[in-house]
């Protein structure tokens, strides 16, 4: 085991307005769940603040696309966020406060760069035998975590436990590589959320990354050590940025080495143009026939919509 990859089980976009990106995404055609928003007591006995990192996931069969956006010093939440207590004893708060300035730090170094897509974790039945496999290659990770993420069903939200692992590279603050985070994710065994969305999407299809020509076999190399000789099984292309603009039209990379973009599948693609227009989206079509909305009208990444085979 250890090679057992079942595609995409998230990707990260990371957004400056939370607002914003839920206005996008509502307009994109996706159903969006309210964000959840950390808040902690800064003092003891103080009253409770928003903190850190808000999320919201568009979920999809097996897979979800994460929106992350750094809490603003004023605290503020959209219209019908949750709040998520962090309950901490007060000689523990320190290290935890100080744990999440450090992601939040970290969400904002990827901002630095551009907003976009920073994020690409891959799915697995096995993450124990993963982290066995990358360390027999010399891949460095951080070892294997567990996390409760929340997940849509029809009654509501519930917790539901997860395993990951992020992997790093020389050089760079760990669980990151030059192009941003990168990992594997174990759910745990259940029925999956399924979301109606408004634009008929029925999954996470695919996502590229873009990279300098020259460094183009060193990426390859590097990934064929993450993800075993298959990216595919990984549902990942990487292009070389002079033929960027022949996978995805008239897109540009924000920076080198970056995840330019991902693919969403569909019921009817024709049905889904027909509702990004109707609600003001510009979209192109490719020259596969998927649906483009480009980065520049997407908040830094260029999101395609394809045929569900």
């Amino acid at each position: 085991m250890g090679d057992a990859i079942n595609g995409l089980h998230h990707v990260g976009h990371i957004v400056r307005d939370m607002r914003e990106a839920m206005e996008l995404y509502r307009r994109l055609g996706f159903t969006v769940p309210a964000p959840a928003y950390p808040v902690l007591p800064r003092v003891a006995g103080g009253p409770a603040e928003p903190f850190g990192v808000a999320n919201t996931h568009v979920h999809f069969p097996g897979g979800f696309v994460e929106l992350v956006a750094v809490v603003d010093d004023t605290g503020r939440m959209p219209a019908g966020a949750r709040p998520i207590p962090l309950r901490v004893p007060d000689d523990e708060r320190p290290r935890l406060t100080a744990a999440i300035r450090a992601t939040a730090a970290n969400i904002t170094s990827f901002l630095e760069r551009f907003e976009g897509l920073h994020i690409m974790i891959a799915d697995t039945p096995d993450i124990d035998g993963v982290a066995a496999r990358l360390a027999s290659a010399g891949v460095v990770h951080g070892g294997v975590h567990a996390v409760q993420r929340p997940v849509e069903t029809g009654a509501g939200t519930r917790m539901e436990p997860a395993r990951y692992l992020e992997i790093s590279a020389p050089g760079l603050p760990a669980g990151r590589v030059p192009e941003g985070r990168i990992g594997f994710a174990e759910n745990a065994p259940g029925e999956q959320p399924h979301i109606d969305h408004p634009n008929g999407a029925t999954g996470l299809a695919g996502c590229v990354l873009c990279v300098a020509d020259r460094d183009l076999p060193e990426t390859e190399h590097r990934y064929g050590a993450y993800f075993g000789e298959r990216l595919d099984r990984a549902k990942l292309t990487v292009v070389p940025a002079s033929a960027l603009a022949g996978l995805l039209p008239g897109e540009r990379p924000a920076a080198l080495p970056a995840f330019a973009g991902y693919a969403v599948s569909v019921r009817d693609i024709a049905a889904t143009e027909r509702l990004l227009r109707g609600n003001g989206v510009p979209a192109t079509r490719t020259g596969r026939g998927e649906v483009l909305v480009p980065a520049a009208a997407a908040l830094g990444t260029a999101i395609t919509f394809r045929q569900d085979a």
